[in-house]
């Protein structure tokens, strides 16, 4: 199983717009942890972050996908459309953990650029 080509498909969907589908490579019970902000616990409260924070698609740039046992480490930019009509830049490190190839965890890391 390919973490990397799995995560670059789930990220996909979300540059596309089609929120919903990302959520299809979550599991139920997924765990986002935001590093000096929030926790996200289930699949329902994403879904409502990916509303609330995604007015617009986010951008992003990968620059380096580090892949071992069920973790992928990934290092990149993300560009948000924020509530003052501006994209505003963040630099990311997010630490997934995948469960039978499913998004299960996320620890975040965003600081703006």
């Amino acid at each position: 199983m390919n973490l990397k080509s799995i995560l670059e498909e789930a990220n996909k969907c979300i540059t596309a717009g089609d929120y919903e589908k990302f959520l299809t490579y979550c599991t139920e019970d997924t765990l986002w942890k935001f590093v000096g902000d929030r926790t996200l616990k289930g699949i329902n409260e994403v879904r409502k972050y990916m509303a609330e924070a995604y007015k617009e698609p986010p951008k992003f740039s990968v620059e380096l996908m580090i892949e071992e046992d069920n973790y992928l480490t990934v290092l990149g930019t993300i560009s948000l459309f924020e509530e003052d009509s501006q994209w505003v830049d963040y630099d990311y490190c997010d630490v997934w953990r995948f469960d039978n190839g499913k998004l299960a965890e996320l620890k975040a890391f965003a600081i703006s650029s």
